[in-house]
């Protein structure tokens, strides 16, 4: 078994995975067939030497997000507007599609990295300490983040896509624990996984509070500039973090109980997903594998 650390995530009826040099997302088409995407990693955040710097390598997980991810789920959302007989009725992909993520990506820091700090300098005067400003900050912070998890998983299309994202969890655990890639197999295993996004997205707002306290209290402009800057620092940081909590959970009791609101935060991210759904997830994977000369081609689906 290779050493690197395999994982994805969900897409719209699909999944995407990520190796080492290559990624592949699988969804299965309205029609029930399913359809493979497979393309080398030719960016430089994944092939230059300075990105897999410690505290430097955690852009990698964000492009992953914003950039790989955002592909795929893009592409997921082509192949689900298709009709059973394979017509493409409408597509998300060129410009309508990078505006999406750019207005994504403004929406999601402006909620969770802006919005808390505006609020808490509404309040500020009469919070005498730093520290419980800056704490009531990232409180407000967490329950934005909380409430908006619960609230988009109320969502049917949504709840499917947090089944595919337990699907990914299942398949990686799966494989990491040796066992063979079939959907009986692979449904015995946690929907949970320590190095899973939502567990990153969580060490995040944790980090977050600890850097604010060195900064503390400035202007209100220079506050929000600075909760701007901090997101790549924070994100570097967190990444490291998160690599080593998932490196010593089996070996050390510490280390499983700070993780474990990483893993129960995960039950808002993921749920118990289908058969046909482990089928999409452990093709992704083999897909991967695949290309990296670990496994034997996977059976053609028809």
């Amino acid at each position: 078994m290779g050493q690197f650390n395999y994982g994805g995530q969900a897409v719209i009826e699909g999944v995407m995975m990520r190796g080492a040099n290559e990624w592949a997302v699988v969804v299965r088409a309205p029609s029930d067939e399913i359809i493979v995407k497979r393309q080398p990693l030719t960016e430089a955040v994944y092939r230059r030497p300075f990105f897999k710097l410690p505290f430097v390598r955690g852009l990698s997980m964000l492009w992953d997000s914003l950039g790989l991810g955002m592909r795929a789920l893009m592409y997921s959302a082509d192949v689900a507007m298709q009709d059973e007989d394979g017509t493409q009725e409408a597509s998300l992909s060129g410009p309508l599609a990078w505006g999406t993520v750019a207005l994504s990506l403004a929406l999601g820091i402006g909620l969770f990295f802006l919005l808390p700090t505006f609020l808490i300098s509404l309040l500020d005067r009469a919070i005498s300490s730093t520290f419980l400003s800056v704490l009531a900050e990232g409180l407000v912070r967490l329950g934005i983040f909380i409430g908006y998890l619960a609230l988009i998983g109320l969502m049917p299309d949504i709840r499917r896509v947090f089944a595919y994202h337990g699907a990914e969890h299942k398949t990686i655990n799966a494989y990491e624990h040796g066992a063979p890639l079939t959907p009986e197999s692979v449904a015995a295993f946690p929907r949970a996984h320590t190095r899973c996004g939502t567990g990153f997205l969580l060490i995040v707002l944790i980090i977050f509070v600890l850097l604010s306290l060195v900064i503390g209290r400035p202007a209100f402009w220079l506050r929000l500039l600075s909760r701007l800057v901090l997101i790549p620092i924070v994100a570097g940081i967190s990444y490291e973090a998160l690599k080593l909590s998932a490196r010593y959970y089996d070996r050390s009791a510490l280390v499983r109980a700070l993780v474990a609101p990483n893993l129960a935060l995960q039950r808002l991210t993921t749920r118990e997903p289908d058969a046909a759904m482990l089928e999409v997830s452990i093709r992704a994977l083999q897909e991967i594998l695949q290309s990296e000369g670990l496994e034997q081609p996977p059976a053609a689906t028809a």
